[in-house]
């Protein structure tokens, strides 16, 4: 009996000893640095803004696929959403990765405002975000093959998190209903694992339906789409006083005419409302929907509105944000070159700093259960409501960039943009390897995670039953 028990204790223990140890796995990403930069930056080049990435998701998939794993295109009625996967059994562990660019923000990698001749760019870094999870995705699925460990990795190609909510049908689809934990992250200007926060989301497009006429000589025949767009927007501008101060409302008038001496027979608004909680977003839309009711019936017109995208707050869970914590800070930070530093210099100067802080891009964050304010939104909150998941962010852009700016398109253009990616990819791949370790934590994660939602939960889209908006960026 001795005999065998100590021969179970060797066999463990030589097992747990023949694994790949973290240096040799963070050496390896380090070799790829080169092939993952490329393909960034190429997608970088493309520029697609949502449900239009046809070049970027099929260059993502086709790396994937090269790799080993078995691809799915088209999931959840998209075409530019895919699922890869690797594996049967075990834990089932998926990254996230996204590739959309943003509309009229076209930059040229260079430290001042020079347009490069495309209609969208990559001002949230998306084109790092979706290479840095499929870099993560691989390296994972190469430790599960070397170490003969039993597990399943995925990788889950989400399209428009931009404002088209691509996650919400994907998780609306119960494509998350059989995974155990999510992995994601997010460019920044530094380097950070606390938890996670996002605002929940409601937007749609108002459109107003009147009768043309000539604006001089029979302007009493015409009735202005225009000015019910416009009536509608002085009536939801004087709601803000009386909505929670924390709200944030947002429009674009996407059509407003077509010449000044035609009474627009058509106009339409994009709106956007948002609050840390989605009950109070649905309020606050429901109220905008009235006004524009009001609009359209004080102006002779009639109208319709076309819910875009809905998206829920995160949910955070702690049990996995320490794990990836610490895995962050195992990775660390980077250096500047000289060349870079002059770059991230020039950059600063443009966003009126007088000394660059590069402290949270060759360090960490310090780590705090403080759930930071936010005004963004993602479609991640959707996903965080059916599975545990866990988020971090890596310091794509010079320190004290904001998103969606000219500033982070040029950075992440960059090799400064490359180094960041890498940082993310090292320490999705370390935190998914300490899950399939140790299924513990998956179990603790999933604990709190029901503890959180509530034993009453039910998930309901804030987008209703629609199809994709695959033309929401089309006027």
């Amino acid at each position: 009996m001795k005999i065998i028990i100590t021969s179970i204790i060797f066999c463990c223990f030589y097992m747990m000893a023949a694994q790949t140890p973290p240096e040799e796995i963070l050496s390896e990403l380090d070799q790829k640095t080169e092939y993952y930069g490329n393909i960034g930056l190429q997608i970088w080049e493309y520029a697609e803004v949502g449900y239009k990435e046809e070049k970027s998701a099929d260059l993502l998939a086709l790396t994937l696929k090269k790799n080993g794993f078995t691809i799915k295109k088209g999931v959840a009625g998209i075409p530019t959403a895919f699922v890869a996967e690797y594996g049967t059994e075990g834990p089932v562990i998926a990254i996230l990765g996204e590739y959309d660019a943003l509309p009229g923000l076209s930059q040229q990698a260079v430290a001042e405002k020079k347009t490069a001749g495309k209609n969208a760019g990559h001002a949230c870094g998306h084109h790092l975000f979706g290479t840095a999870s499929t870099a993560a995705a691989i390296s994972v699925k190469n430790w599960l093959k070397s170490n003969k460990v039993k597990g399943t990795i995925r990788f889950y190609g989400c399209p428009a998190e931009e404002g088209g909510s691509g996650k919400v049908y994907m998780t609306r689809e119960g494509l998350f209903n059989d995974v155990d934990v999510v992995l994601h992250w997010h460019p920044s200007s530094k380097n950070s694992a606390n938890p996670g926060a996002a605002l929940a989301n409601k937007s749609a497009k108002f459109r107003f339906y009147g009768v043309s006429s000539h604006a001089s000589g029979a302007p009493e025949k015409g009735r202005s789409a225009l000015d019910a767009v416009e009536a509608m927007n002085y009536m939801v501008n004087m709601m803000r006083e009386h909505v929670p101060q924390d709200a944030r409302i947002h429009y674009v008038i996407t059509r407003g005419g077509e010449a000044p001496n035609v009474v627009p027979d058509f106009a339409e608004v994009y709106y956007y409302a948002r609050h840390a909680e989605r009950n109070t977003v649905i309020d606050i839309f429901n109220r905008i929907v009235k006004a524009s009711e009001g609009a359209a019936m004080g102006t002779g017109t009639t109208t319709d509105y076309e819910m875009i995208g809905g998206t829920h707050e995160i949910l955070p869970n702690i049990t996995l944000q320490k794990v990836m914590y610490n895995n962050l800070v195992k990775v660390g930070g980077y250096t500047y070159t000289d060349e870079e530093k002059a770059f991230a210099e020039k950059i600063s100067e443009t966003l009126g700093q007088q000394d660059l802080d590069v402290s949270l891009t060759e360090g960490i964050n310090p780590y705090t259960e403080e759930r930071p304010k936010t005004m963004g939104s993602s479609d991640v909150g959707d996903v965080s409501f059916a599975v545990p998941t866990v988020g971090m962010s890596a310091a794509t852009w010079v320190p004290k960039t904001p998103a969606h700016s000219w500033q982070a398109v040029a950075a992440g253009g960059t090799s400064i943009g490359v180094k960041g990616m890498m940082i993310a990819a090292k320490t999705l791949t370390l935190t998914a390897i300490d899950l399939y370790k140790d299924t513990s934590i998956i179990e603790n994660a999933k604990k709190e995670f029901l503890e959180k939602r509530g034993d009453n939960f039910e998930y309901t889209p804030l987008l209703g039953n629609r199809k994709p908006a695959l033309n929401y960026r089309e006027n």
